[in-house]
């Protein structure tokens, strides 16, 4: 496994491998504390890419004022054998100002949504994944690149704007891993007190919960807001939990979900914070409307 920290290198390596090979990259983007969620994507990513590049970078352009980029926890040695463990070819490891040397005029703005849910409550941040990706993108110029599902409008953002610029570039979603509990695996959840961490389970047994709601209604009707309302009636069992919203849509165009009698996907998607900690979580089936 080689670790770089420039673009030069980066493109050097991945140059002399396709010169040499004709098997396809394979690349996840991180911000690092990587914990076994990543490690499901490293491991889809090996079993099918010829070279696996890995990147680890904070991005400053996706978090607001007030949030948490300077605390966003890190660990260097912990990522670099995760990522040995988990077969990992290389890791792009830049600093910011490798990766904006000078103050950034050019940004990927993908509209429509990214209106809703966290696009809504953080304005700008999927300016900043947009333009960190589509920068990476063009640095690692991957066949395949692999994403996982618990931030599901960040999946869908970028599968918008692959589409949109004719990046070609396959996007793999791959399924939220989650702790024996249920909670789904981020590396926000290092941040939650003991009573925070076991109140925040709430967040997947609400949506367990909507599930066997919409099993036990697919002979008849629901509505969006039936759904939100069971979602959020079950959070606010938690003292602590602060819902920043619930949220029922059609995924991944994350418009408004209607009942009809069609076959659709949809989203129960959700953000809620326990004490400065903000926890995204979503839950996407495939039903009959």
């Amino acid at each position: 496994m080689e670790v770089v920290q420039t673009i030069a290198d980066l493109r050097a390596r991945i140059k002399a491998y396709r010169r040499k090979n004709d098997q396809s990259v394979g690349f996840v983007p991180t911000m690092g504390f990587l914990h076994e969620g990543h490690a499901s994507l490293l491991q889809k990513a090996r079993s099918q890419s010829g070279l696996v590049v890995l990147s680890i970078f904070v991005n400053p352009l996706q978090f607001g004022p007030g949030e948490d980029f300077e605390r966003y926890p890190r660990n260097e040695e912990q990522d670099l054998a995760v990522a040995e463990a988990a077969g990992v070819d290389i890791v792009f490891m830049p600093s910011v100002d490798e990766m904006y040397p000078t103050p950034i005029r050019t940004t990927v703005s993908v509209s429509e949504v990214t209106t809703r849910l966290c696009g809504a409550s953080r304005p700008g941040h999927f300016d900043g994944v947009a333009t960190v990706v589509s920068k990476l993108f063009n640095m690692v110029q991957p066949d395949q690149a692999f994403f996982g599902l618990k931030d599901a409008q960040q999946v869908a953002v970028i599968e918008q704007m692959v589409q949109d610029l004719n990046i070609p570039v396959e996007i793999v979603p791959c399924p939220t891993l989650r702790e024996n509990d249920g909670l789904a695996m981020s590396s926000r959840n290092v941040y939650l007190s003991a009573e925070e961490r076991q109140q925040a389970l709430v967040l997947s047994q609400s949506l367990q919960q909507a599930k066997a709601f919409i099993h036990s209604k697919l002979a008849s009707s629901f509505t969006s807001q039936e759904l939100e309302i069971l979602v959020r009636d079950h959070i606010q069992t938690a003292p602590l939990a602060v819902i920043d919203y619930v949220e029922v849509l059609s995924y991944p165009t994350l418009e408004p979900f209607e009942h009809s009698h069609s076959i659709t996907t949809l989203i129960i998607a959700l953000a809620v914070k326990f004490g400065k900690t903000r926890l995204i979580d979503n839950l996407i089936l495939q039903v009959r409307k």
